[in-house]
């Protein structure tokens, strides 16, 4: 059976710490930041846990 290919799209988007938590960055910090408040551009940064939800999906297309 051959080998499973990790999505490389979603590799480039999360980090697995290692405990095996799933890191990303929060959305809406891209562009249109002059609208946006700086209370809310200051909350937007650093990394977030993906939520439980989606964790399976993740893992899934990471190959965990």
């Amino acid at each position: 059976m051959p080998k499973n290919k990790t999505h490389s799209g979603m590799k480039k988007r999360v980090k697995v710490t290692a405990t095996g938590r799933l890191l990303t960055e929060h959305a809406g910090k891209r562009h249109l930041l002059e609208r946006k408040s700086s209370r809310l551009t200051r909350r937007l940064t650093g990394t977030k846990e993906v939520s439980g939800a989606d964790a399976y999906r993740v893992k899934k297309l990471l190959g965990r």
